[in-house]
Formats: C-alpha cells, sequence, structure tokens
C-alpha cells in the first residue's frame, strides 16, 4: 500500500495531495522535489524513478509536465506502484480531456473524487474510467487548450504548422458538449519509441522499436471495431520461446519479436488475416504493444568528425542526414556531445541560411548541444565546432568525446513499416459514419552514435 499520492508542477507547486496512513511527514513533497532538482548522479543524470529518503520510498512518473509521486515506508513492488501512478495519469486525462496544471486547479473537486473511488487507504481499488463512471458524479471544468501551450500526446501529431483534424486528445469521455451535440469519432494512434547504437563508421550495433497502437474512442453505443494490419506481420522466432503467430518470414515482412494485447481485444481472426477485433472502453487505452529487434532504417544517420587542431585546440564536425521521405518533417532534434573535461570555450559555425536551429555549450556538464527545430526529410545540415582546451592533450580526443545522443519526434511516419490497413465499424444505420483518424509518430528512446 502506499502512504501518500501527489501531483507537482515542474517548479515545485504542490497542486494534488492525498495523505492515506499519516505515517509519512507531511513535507515529502518538499523533500521529494529538492531531491529530484538538486540530484547527484552522472552528469546530466536525473534522478531514478525510485530512490529512499530517510526511510520513505519516493516512487514517480513524469505526465505531461507533471510529476506524479506515491511515497511508502514499506517494501512494495515498483512496478506496481509505477504502473498505478501511470494509469492515474491516464483516468485523470480521460476525465478532464487536457491534462495539465491549470485543468487540474480548475478540476479539484473532481480530480479528488476520482482518488478517493481509485484508491482506498492506500490500497489500489480501480483505474477503469468506465467502471468509475458508476461512482464519480462531478463535471469537468472544461478548459480551452488552444491558448495554452501542449504538453501531452497532442504534441506528438503537430506536422508542420498544422494539427491534424480532430479532437480526442483534448475532450473529456464524461463531459456533455455544449448544444448536445457529440462528434462521433475514434483516434488509433500507432507510437513507436526506438532505439539504436551506432559504432563510430557509422554501423548498427544494436537495435530495438517498443511500440503500441493506441485507441481512443468516442463512439456512442461502444460498437464492435474492427482493426486490420499488415497481412505480411510475422510474430515471435522459432525456437526462442516466445508467445508465436505464425513464426518464419521472408524479404519485406514486418517481424515483431512479441506482442500483446488489452483484454478487451479478440484474436479470432488475427491468425487468419491480422485483423482484431473489440468493444472499445471508455478512455485511451492500448489496443496492442509490440517489440522489434529486426534491423530496420534508421530515420537518421550521424557522420561525427573529431579532429586535433593544435595542442590547444580541437574541432568537431557533425552531420546530419535525414533518411524518410521528403513529405515528412521531424520536430525538435537535439544532439549532445560530451566534450573533453579541459574544454573551456566553444565556438559554432552553422551552415549558410539555416533556420530554426540553435547551439549552446554546457560549460558544467561540458556538453555540446545543437537543436534543430524542424529538419525535412532528406535534407542534410551540418554543424562545426571548434574547441579550445585549458590543457594539452595527453590522449586521443576521440577517446575523450561521445557518445553522441539523439533525441526527435517525427509525425507520420514509423520505422516498423507496422500499418493499419482498415478501421471498420459495426453500423448502426446506413446513416452512421464516424469520423475516424489513424496517426503514427516515431520518438527516440535512446539514440546513440560512438564517436
Amino acid at each position: 500500500m502506499i502512504s501518500q499520492f501527489f501531483v507537482l508542477s515542474l517548479r515545485g507547486d504542490n497542486i494534488v495531495f492525498r495523505d492515506y496512513r499519516g505515517d509519512v511527514p507531511k513535507g515529502s513533497a518538499e523533500i521529494f522535489f529538492r531531491k529530484v532538482k538538486f540530484w547527484k548522479g552522472e552528469e546530466g543524470e536525473e534522478a531514478p524513478p525510485i530512490f529512499n529518503v530517510d526511510g520513505v520510498n519516493y516512487m514517480h512518473v513524469k505526465q505531461a509536465g507533471l510529476l506524479f509521486v506515491a511515497t511508502t515506508r514499506v517494501n512494495l513492488s515498483p512496478a506496481l506502484v509505477l504502473e498505478l501512478l501511470q494509469r492515474i495519469a491516464r483516468v485523470t486525462k480521460d476525465y478532464l480531456g487536457v491534462l495539465n496544471e491549470d485543468s487540474l486547479r480548475k478540476n479539484f473537486v473532481l480530480v479528488y473524487e476520482l482518488l478517493d473511488e481509485m484508491i482506498d487507504f492506500g490500497y489500489p481499488q480501480t483505474t477503469s474510467t468506465e467502471a468509475l463512471k458508476s461512482f464519480v458524479f462531478n463535471e469537468p471544468v472544461v478548459v480551452d487548450a488552444a491558448r495554452m501551450p501542449s504538453l501531452g500526446p497532442a504534441a506528438l501529431f503537430i506536422q508542420g504548422t498544422h494539427r491534424l483534424p480532430g479532437t480526442a486528445v483534448t475532450k473529456s469521455v464524461v463531459a456533455n458538449e455544449p448544444g448536445g451535440k457529440k462528434r462521433e469519432e475514434v483516434f488509433v494512434d500507432i507510437i513507436e519509441k526506438i532505439s539504436v547504437t551506432f559504432n563510430s563508421s557509422g554501423y548498427i550495433l544494436t537495435s530495438e522499436i517498443d511500440g503500441t497502437i493506441q485507441m481512443k474512442s468516442y463512439l456512442s453505443g461502444n460498437p464492435e471495431i474492427k482493426v486490420g494490419l499488415n497481412d505480411d506481420i510475422s510474430i515471435g522466432h522459432a525456437g526462442s520461446g516466445s508467445y508465436e503467430y505464425g513464426a518464419g518470414g521472408g524479404v519485406g515482412m514486418v517481424l515483431l519479436d512479441d506482442c500483446n494485447f488489452h483484454e478487451s481485444v479478440r484474436l479470432d481472426d488475427f491468425e487468419l488475416d491480422r485483423t482484431l477485433t473489440l468493444i472499445p472502453p471508455d478512455g485511451e487505452f492500448p489496443i496492442m504493444n509490440y517489440r522489434m529487434t529486426q534491423e530496420f532504417k534508421p530515420p537518421f544517420k550521424v557522420y561525427p568528425v573529431i579532429e586535433e587542431a593544435g595542442p590547444f585546440k580541437a574541432e568537431v564536425v557533425l552531420k546530419v542526414r535525414a533518411d524518410f521521405p521528403t513529405t515528412i518533417t521531424a520536430n525538435m532534434v537535439t544532439l549532445r556531445v560530451p566534450l573533453p573535461k579541459t574544454t573551456t570555450r566553444v565556438s559554432f559555425d552553422l551552415e549558410t541560411g539555416a533556420v530554426g536551429q540553435t547551439t549552446d555549450f554546457k560549460e558544467a556538464n561540458k556538453v555540446l548541444e545543437w537543436c534543430c527545430r524542424k529538419i525535412v526529410g532528406g535534407s542534410e545540415h551540418t554543424l562545426r565546432a571548434k574547441l579550445t582546451l585549458s590543457q594539452e592533450r595527453t590522449v586521443n580526443i576521440k577517446k575523450e568525446a561521445g557518445p553522441i545522443s539523439m533525441t526527435f519526434t517525427i509525425p507520420m511516419y514509423n520505422a516498423s513499416r507496422l500499418q493499419v490497413k482498415f478501421l471498420q465499424l459495426v453500423k448502426k444505420s446506413k446513416s452512421y459514419n464516424p469520423h475516424r483518424w489513424v496517426r503514427y509518430v516515431t520518438l527516440s528512446n535512446s539514440y546513440v552514435i560512438r564517436t
């Protein structure tokens, strides 16, 4: 069981606080925030999701720019508590529509009502959005998401300067809409987090994709839905011990190592034609989680060159190439390069006509940071950085610099080639034709280039 639950902003403001057992000091939120903010670990390392201070276990997850935290003095399963925090965040977003500081403050009565139903004396009771509708009676106060920066999943689906149509990411599943009208729509999002490690020559050492097919439904009457995936999906490897659906494969096939499905999904037709059948519950939920370790084409190639330019000088040249179609744009691309500890000054030289690019030298951590707001598919960008060292080098500078890490978001692109071929609904009438949206996004989970 947990002793306390609270939600903090990234400034440390206490937005929601509930003490269930009274065995942890009231100032635990401040203790937690100070520990996280001034965490002493490796350079640039953030506080781990679980740590102990004076006999109190602190467990937290970061969601939409908020810190969801639980405390306990007993030896609980860490995975259980972290999953509970994730589900509390998801249920809160389902009810409020927008998950941010403003929506929590304006809906604090509803949030506390949800907490009272989800957790009793520190013990989890239910985290089902659908089940909670029978016990929660407060109506959410609608927050205008258009007036504030998006910190939630909506930000993943910005392509250029235009948002994709639809309102699923900013609409409550329980609120009544003005005028009594209800927009019938269903969203299916394919979200992939990729992890790739390259050697200094640009060859892939390790690669992995963690993917989720996520659904959010606003369909009245909960009609049956069929989701059709690629016919050429092969899941599992013979002899690997993983759950298999037609193990084997061929050229061009989508080879998944393993997968799991939501409890509402029926797999009657999956082995035959890769169709998932379900009656969607209220709220946002993952239809299918999958993992892929087969070789795939990474979206970016990075070519680093680190050279000695004198006894107290060095030069770093970074070249980034976007290996995806020209119709796709990557957002918020950031490269970080650890530099030698003796680096005192860095001067940057961007390519001619560079727009939306910023550079910085984090002197405290000796890290070079290069940010590109947008990178269009098929393009190349180059950065030159001249280093000034306080001491004459004693070893090869390549041993002191790197590895390079990279973060990015690419809407409407997925590296695994897994696709939703169709999204069918059992029609209640001939005139019933709800809006259906299928969206893709690729995120960097770990993208590392060795120098």
